[in-house]
């Protein structure tokens, strides 16, 4: 596969999830590491794995299943991705946006796009739930762009707006759900950087002080696609380990999936809850 995307390979991709959908689905979700229970919840599921799907960016580190979970979920219809693809797995940057390119063709209009991340913000916990008001996108500042090539203009505008990437809507739906719930949710920047070594203390010290408040490898990539094809975006972030900024601590993959049995029940509460509302 050449580094950018045809409309064609995109179909293929599509028709052979759409050959297989007993319904439309209305939400995509993707679950970041650790973070794949969420889909054990998904009621009527129908399981495609990602080998099955023509061009489809297969997972190959712990912690991402690598399938699609199709069925219901709190009365909506959700196509759930149970992991994903990173850059740093050596996939270029419109390969790992093509799970979003799909939905987009499945007439998908809505996506809520979960990471884990490390904490920049000293005040954040592991296990925090952090809602992406925005994001720094470091790696696409630097050229590593999935919509670098030719424009795709049956799906989107050849320098699309990137002013309100995090739906302010769906932002407030999810506050809303968290005080009702009692669930803690902070606020914050996301950036996105290539990895996959975790950060020098020196990294985290200078991320903070240009805004950020958490890091991970992944979501700004798929979030630029979905707003270059006119999806809605909510971005959650759950805290898998703590800001090191002085270099006291090991930071270790382990870890991030320990942090996972805290955030998953608290991001399903969380995600619940929005669909119930939508």
């Amino acid at each position: 596969m050449s580094e950018h995307l045809t409309l064609a390979q995109i179909d293929q991709a599509a028709e052979a999830v759409r050959a297989r959908l007993v319904r439309q689905p209305s939400v995509g979700i993707i679950l970041g590491s650790g973070l794949g229970g969420l889909a054990n919840s998904v009621e009527g599921a129908v399981h495609i794995p990602y080998s099955e799907i023509p061009g489809w960016p297969v997972s190959t580190v712990q912690g991402h299943q690598g399938r699609l979970v199709i069925g219901e979920l709190e009365g909506q219809t959700v196509l759930v991705m149970q992991g994903r693809a990173h850059y740093y797995e050596g996939y270029s940057m419109p390969q790992v946006g093509l799970p979003i390119r799909v939905m987009q063709r499945l007439r998908i209009e809505m996506v809520i796009i979960t990471n884990a991340a490390g904490s920049v913000n000293p005040d954040f916990s592991p296990g925090d739930l952090m809602l992406i008001t925005d994001h720094l996108n470091l790696i696409g500042m630097a050229g590593l762009s999935p919509l670098r090539g030719p424009n795709l203009d049956d799906l989107g505008p050849r320098f699309p707006d990137m002013s309100q990437v995090y739906d302010r809507q769906l932002g407030k739906l999810a506050r809303q759900v968290a005080a009702e719930a009692g669930i803690p949710l902070r606020e914050g920047i996301y950036v996105c950087l290539a990895g996959p070594s975790f950060e020098t203390p020196a990294d985290l010290r200078f991320l903070r002080m240009i805004g950020a408040d958490a890091v991970g490898m992944s979501t700004v990539p798929e979030a630029t696609v979905a707003r270059h094809g006119g999806q809605r975006v909510l971005g959650i972030s759950g805290i898998s380990n703590k800001a090191n900024l002085d270099g006291e601590t090991l930071t270790t993959h382990e870890e991030v999936l320990a942090a996972g049995e805290i955030i998953v029940p608290r991001l399903i509460a969380l995600i619940r809850g929005v669909l119930r509302r939508l």
